[in-house]
C-alpha cells in the first residue's frame, strides 16, 4: 500500500470534503473478475476480513453507488498518469516491440444523450504482454489524434513501435524517432502515391536482387501457413520523392494459408526506420498482431469488457484502466496458468490474491 499510495498521491479525490471512505482504498479492486461497480462492492463484502490485512476500512466496504460516483468523477488523465507511475518499474523491462492499436467498448454508448461508444487506444508491450498505457479518442475524432498523446506518456527509447495503416502518419513517425524509438508502420493507400511506389518496387521481379528475404512455414490443426518477409534498404529514390521522417528501409510480408484445401493469400507493406533483417522484420510484424489475442480478446472474452454498461461521465474510461491494471497484475505473476484461471484463483485463494497485490517489480514476467 505504501508503494501504491506514493504513486497515487497526486490523484485528486473528486468527492466533497465530507466523505466516509478512504480514497486510495476505493481504488484497490478488479483483480478477482469484477466487471463493474456492483461486482467490486460484492467482492469487497465477501473479502472484508482479507482486505483488512491491507486496508483500514474504518467505515466498512463502500457501496456500489460510491464506487460508481468516484469512477465517474475521477479525472482520467490524472488516473492514467498515476497508473504509468505505478507500472514504471515493471515497464522498464518491456522495451521491445510496442504495438499501438485501438478498441471500442461497444456497450458504452448512451443513445439518450447521443454519446458515442468509448474508443480507447492502447500501447502493448508484445514480449512481456503488458499494457503500458491507454488514452481515449476525443468525441468526433479518431486514433490519429490520440496516438501522439499516448506516445508522449511512455518511454520509447530502444523500442520498436508498430501501428496499423491508419496510424501510418508522418507526425507519428517523427515523434517516435524524436523519443528515441524506431517504427515499423503498416502502409496502405491512405498515404497516396507512397503506397503505390513501395508496392511497385517490392513486387517488381527486376528489383529482386535488391531485396533480402526470409521464409517460414508452420502449421497445425489442418492449417499450413507460409510467411515470406522481404526488406530493402535501397530507398534513396523513394526519399527523394516522399521525404518520410526517419525512413531507413521498406518491407513486405506475404502470407499463404491453406486450410482444408482452401488457399488464401495476402501481402502487406511496411515502412521501417531501422534496417531489420527479414527474419526479425517478420517477427516484429507478427508481434504487433499479438495485441488482438493478448489484450483485446482477453478484455472482451475473459473480462467481459464489451458488455460493461458503464456509460456516464469518465466511468467507462476509468474502469477500462482498472481492467488493464488487473490484466498486468496477472501477467506479472510468474506461475503458469491462463488469465481466466488466475482471475478465478484470485477470487478463491487469498494467498494467491495477496501475491498479486504484493509482487515486486523485479519479478519475472510471463
Amino acid at each position: 500500500m505504501e508503494r501504491f499510495v506514493s504513486c497515487f498521491a497526486e490523484l485528486e479525490d473528486p468527492r466533497d470534503d465530507n466523505v466516509r471512505h478512504d480514497f486510495h482504498e476505493i481504488l484497490c479492486a478488479m483483480l478477482c473478475g469484477a466487471e463493474d461497480c456492483s461486482d467490486i462492492a460484492l467482492f469487497g463484502r465477501a473479502k472484508r476480513e482479507f482486505l483488512r490485512q491491507f486496508l483500514h476500512l474504518r467505515h466498512g466496504i463502500p457501496s456500489h453507488d460510491t464506487f460508481s460516483r468516484v469512477f465517474r468523477l475521477l479525472d482520467p488523465m490524472q488516473f492514467q498518469a498515476c497508473f504509468l507511475c505505478f507500472m514504471e518499474d515493471f515497464a522498464e523491462a518491456a522495451r521491445e516491440v510496442i504495438a499501438i492499436d485501438g478498441k471500442t467498448l461497444r456497450r458504452s454508448f448512451d443513445r439518450a444523450s447521443g454519446k458515442s461508444p468509448l474508443h480507447l487506444v492502447s500501447a502493448w508491450a508484445a514480449g512481456s504482454r503488458l499494457v503500458l498505457g491507454q488514452v481515449a479518442t476525443e468525441e468526433k475524432s479518431n486514433e490519429i489524434t490520440a496516438v501522439p498523446k499516448l506516445l508522449e506518456m511512455i518511454s520509447l527509447k530502444g523500442a520498436i513501435v508498430t501501428t496499423d495503416a491508419l496510424n501510418c502518419q508522418r507526425a507519428i513517425a517523427a515523434q517516435v524517432i524524436a523519443q528515441g524509438g524506431d517504427y515499423v508502420l503498416a502502409l496502405k493507400g491512405n498515404q497516396g502515391t507512397l503506397h503505390d511506389d513501395v508496392r511497385r518496387f517490392l513486387d517488381d521481379p527486376a528489383h529482386a536482387s535488391e531485396l533480402t528475404e526470409s521464409r517460414e512455414v508452420d502449421g497445425g490443426h489442418g492449417r499450413i501457413e507460409t510467411r515470406e518477409a522481404f526488406v530493402s534498404t535501397k530507398i534513396g529514390w523513394l526519399q527523394e520523392q516522399h521525404r518520410w521522417p526517419g525512413l531507413a528501409a521498406i518491407g513486405k510480408v506475404s502470407r499463404r494459408r491453406e486450410v482444408n484445401g482452401s488457399i488464401s493469400r495476402e501481402t502487406a507493406y511496411y515502412l521501417l526506420s531501422t534496417a531489420l533483417s527479414p527474419a526479425r522484420f517478420g517477427e516484429v510484424v507478427r508481434a504487433h498482431w499479438g495485441i488482438e489475442n493478448g489484450l483485446h480478446w482477453v478484455l472482451d472474452v475473459i473480462m467481459n469488457e464489451d458488455q460493461s454498461r458503464s456509460r456516464k461521465d469518465n466511468g467507462p474510461q476509468n474502469l477500462a484502466l482498472l481492467h488493464s491494471w488487473a490484466l498486468n497484475a496477472c501477467k506479472l505473476e510468474v506461475s503458469m496458468g491462463s488469465m481466466k484461471g488466475k482471475l478465478k484463483r484470485a477470487g478463491w485463494n487469498d494467498q494467491f490474491l495477496a501475491r498479486l497485490l504484493t509482487q515486486p517489480p523485479q519479478g519475472q514476467m510471463r
